[in-house]
């Protein structure tokens, strides 16, 4: 069988990696896609882009819309979409070249809803790509189980990229606009739909580091991380309990991160900020720690915190951010 794969690019002023994105996209062993460049208000020569590679190859359309930010371009995408699968890529990171093969291949093998391979970071022009294992190890979650795995940040992440997913999953699905941490948003609805998601330690995407992208400083719209977790510890407490462990164990991280990031920025005052972090961390500390399933890092942290916050955010911050 060869279905129809979409593959949905957001595109906002990367002029100097878009060509190097779209041609490992174009150049993928398994032809048959339908790539959808959406390009966000860019004010550089994206736009132009975009229009060439529409006319260089018939399988891409590029369509254009006003600056409303990562969720609002995917959604257009969604919304636009005619294949029977989908994958996201951000349009300054690569895939490798038989990146939607080895997803399309286990997901059919496996009769999955979701296929997610692995990724490896890359701030050069090229990418070293490791040796794809011929013998491939192949994990198996249920949709409960996979939500479980996201949320305790074992082996699972919540990134709609590196991933092949069943269109039909985002039937009502659709990130939130204007929000930071949007593939964060989502997970719940997406995955609580899924009977079976694989999973392969095959790297199939490389994901460009840059001090220049939106996660890659601080502002107050990096909140939205708690904003979204809270948010999900309501839900999963009137909806699905057994969800209650893990999703506090996201939302502890999400108040160590923040903290230590904002007490690390001096240029603003963000003391309100940091006392919600502060209290967050006070109040899930205690059955996170005796949760065999929360993670080493969080647990250290959870160690610190009764020290004291001065000594949290400024010992154990200094190893977590080692480039202060």
């Amino acid at each position: 069988m060869e279905p129809l794969i979409s593959v949905i690019v957001p595109v906002y002023n990367v002029e100097d990696y878009l060509d190097q994105c779209m041609e490992s996209i174009v150049s993928q062993s398994y032809p048959h896609l339908e790539i959808l460049m959406v390009d966000d208000g860019s004010t550089d020569s994206c736009g132009t882009l975009c229009d060439q590679w529409a006319e260089r190859d018939t399988r891409v359309r590029a369509i254009h819309q006003k600056n409303g930010g990562l969720s609002a371009a995917r959604n257009t995408a969604l919304d636009s979409m005619t294949g029977e699968l989908v994958i996201m890529v951000d349009s300054d990171d690569v895939l490798h070249p038989d990146a939607v093969s080895i997803l399309l291949h286990i997901l059919q093998e496996h009769h999955a809803d979701v296929a997610i391979g692995s990724y490896v970071f890359f701030d050069g022009k090229d990418v070293n790509w490791p040796p794809i294992s011929r013998e491939k190890t192949v994990r198996h979650y249920d949709g409960q189980e996979a939500l479980k795995a996201i949320y305790y940040q074992d082996k699972l992440t919540n990134s709609s990229c590196w991933r092949l997913f069943k269109a039909s999953l985002f039937d009502g699905v659709r990130y939130p606009v204007g929000l930071y941490y949007e593939d964060l948003a989502i997970v719940y609805p997406l995955y609580k739909k899924c009977s079976l998601v694989v999973g392969t330690d095959d790297v199939v995407y490389g994901y460009r580091q840059r001090n220049d992208s939106i996660l890659g400083r601080f502002s107050l719209k990096r909140a939205d991380v708690l904003d979204i977790c809270e948010n999900l510890e309501k839900q999963v407490l009137t909806e699905n309990s057994e969800l209650a462990p893990p999703v506090r164990s996201r939302l502890l991280s999400a108040y160590f991160n923040i903290l230590l990031l904002s007490y690390q920025d001096k240029t603003q005052d963000f003391k309100e900020l940091q006392d919600r972090c502060w209290q967050g961390i006070k109040r899930l500390r205690y059955n996170c720690m005796v949760d065999n399933n929360v993670r080493l890092k969080n647990k250290v942290g959870i160690i610190a915190s009764y020290l004291g916050r001065i000594f949290l955010c400024d010992i154990i911050g200094r190893k977590y951010h080692p480039k202060r």
